[in-house]
């Protein structure tokens, strides 16, 4: 499954999705515009709106917050998808 991004659907890549496809893998295109169905966009919005602070951050400060939520990943930050 892929979304839309101009890198998936690049004209240069053509010939690779032709051949992908011929040795038997299909590939399935999010609709335009589905954040619901992006399981990253999904991720996104849980960081941005309950596990970061609400405060205005640095980008270095944003970077160590994002890291800290990465190592806590699984332990104390946990995303379903139901």
């Amino acid at each position: 499954m892929l979304d839309n991004a101009s890198i998936h659907t690049a004209k240069k890549l053509k010939p690779y999705w032709d051949l992908l496809e011929e040795k038997g893998m299909r590939f399935y295109f999010l609709p335009p515009y589905s954040p619901e169905l992006n399981r990253i966009e999904m991720l996104w919005r849980k960081m941005k709106y309950e596990w970061l602070p609400f405060k205005s951050f640095t980008p270095s400060e944003l970077e160590q917050a994002i890291d800290e939520i990465t190592a806590g990943f699984g332990a104390q930050y946990q995303l379903t998808f139901c």
